[in-house]
């Protein structure tokens, strides 16, 4: 009875993310009502293991008790501090700092936001603050990649490079450009390496010049591409990239909204390519998903050169909840977390989680298998040599979600056929295990579906 009540609420008042809100009112929803580790359970209790960490975030996995533990303490002793009137908390302070020391290179001045979507917003306005500061206000073009994702808000939406966040929106703006993907399964010039990092150097070139290097401001890129897909780049990928902003006078913003915090396994995936990007956005594992909190991280020169350009003015950018002190007290207890023990985890499940997918490639429907640490993506296939997609008429994004759900699993299905993982961190050696042979049972149940069946024949 409770849960019935439940969905008829959700029905007729709770508007959910990136939605059919027709299509939802007719299914209804799925109430989710605990969860520990690795493991969620719904009102039925159901129990599956949730392969993708909540939507990527909880890097920590569920139920760590001196989390809830730090953020009931600083609600006891401080619940809110405004960052206005040069005002603050200990706890976003210290977590301030902390970043800091962790952070690529001199990304040593770190504004807390609310999420991702909002730190990347603030990144366009620090970065067209920055240019009028320097007196070359007309550098306020932006370039991304398709297939990329920047958030959902007005600004991010339009960066990000994913039809249904433009349609009905008149979306992007006509200063936000882009550029193809590395792609490196579905690339024109093939899969080799090299040719991919240098098809991507000349598209960049080509985008600047077409603008004008004095008009583009900055290039916004993801180390690995989430919701495009997971798509990962070669390695080297990110630094040749890098080095053509360098070249051009552009700004370089390292979205780490989901590969941060130990998702690929360092702590952040720039590092991998030694890269010290102008900017990095983090979120998500930045305090598990236990609490809303995101953080843009600055180097000083950008930093400098806002700071001189403002003088004694106030620069006008601000949240009410910035710096927030029991997301900053939650991010401080996390980052411990990770630094005794997950990380590590994190580095070994990742390892049995990619070999226990590529495992999975001989299957008829899987096509490609990617990824890097936790982080990872198989794509399905009617055709494995013409690398034919999923028929749209087998409804792959809800079909093969409701499969691995009854399976006990919960992944990303993509509607284009792709399957994402991101379990958290604390995953055992058990679990990675029961989420490949989960999803082996959730293929062999796919390529029985008649809408499959039909389109391999």
């Amino acid at each position: 009875m409770l849960s019935n009540s439940l969905i008829e609420l959700d029905r007729a008042h709770l508007v959910h993310p990136v939605a059919s809100y027709r299509g939802h009112e007719k299914l209804g929803v799925r109430v989710l009502k605990s969860a520990k580790g690795a493991t969620v359970t719904d009102m039925s209790g159901h129990q599956m293991i949730d392969g993708f960490a909540g939507l990527w975030c909880v890097n920590a996995g569920y139920g760590h008790e001196s989390i809830v533990e730090a953020a009931a303490k600083q609600m006891r002793e401080l619940p809110y501090a405004t960052g206005y009137f040069s005002l603050g908390s200990e706890a976003a302070i210290r977590l301030a700092s902390e970043l800091a020391d962790r952070s690529p290179g001199d990304l040593n001045h770190i504004y807390f936001t609310l999420g991702g979507s909002d730190a990347v917003d603030s990144t366009v306005r620090f970065i067209r603050y920055y240019y009028h500061s320097l007196g070359t206000p007309q550098k306020d073009q932006f370039i991304s990649l398709e297939q990329g994702y920047h958030g959902s808000s007005t600004v991010g939406a339009g960066l990000t490079a994913l039809p249904i966040f433009h349609a009905g929106f008149g979306l992007p703006f006509d200063w936000q450009h882009k550029i193809p993907s590395h792609y490196a399964y579905r690339n024109p010039v093939g899969t080799d390496p090299q040719a991919i990092i240098a098809s991507s150097i000349a598209a960049l070139r080509a985008k600047i010049e077409e603008i004008g290097a004095e008009r583009v401001a900055a290039f916004y890129v993801e180390p690995i591409q989430g919701s495009g897909g997971v798509l990962v780049p070669p390695q080297g990928w990110l630094k040749a990239m890098h080095e053509v902003c360098k070249e051009y006078d552009v700004l370089l913003v390292a979205d780490e909204v989901i590969t941060g915090f130990g998702r690929t396994g360092p702590l952040f995936a720039c590092s991998e390519d030694d890269v010290i990007p102008d900017f990095m956005t983090t979120a998500k594992g930045l305090t598990s998903g236990y609490v809303p909190m995101g953080a843009v991280f600055m180097s000083d020169r950008v930093y400098n050169v806002i700071a001189d350009g403002a003088g004694a003015a106030a620069i006008g950018h601000g949240y009410t909840y910035s710096a927030h002190p029991v997301s900053a007290a939650v991010g401080l207890e996390v980052l411990r977390l990770y630094e005794n023990g997950l990380f590590e985890n994190g580095v070994k499940a990742g390892a049995r989680l990619m070999a226990g997918l590529h495992s999975l490639a001989d299957h008829p429907l899987v096509g490609d298998v990617r990824g890097r640490g936790m982080l990872a993506a198989i794509e399905l296939v009617t055709d494995k040599q013409k690398k034919t997609p999923l028929p749209a008429a087998a409804d792959p994004s809800r079909r093969i979600f409701d499969r691995a759900w009854d399976n006990g699993l919960v992944i990303r299905a993509f509607g284009n056929g792709v399957l994402g993982y991101a379990p958290p961190l604390c995953c055992t050696e058990s679990e990675i295990d029961a989420i490949i042979e989960r999803t082996r049972m959730t293929l062999d149940q796919t390529l029985e579906d008649p809408d499959v069946r039909a389109a391999m024949a």
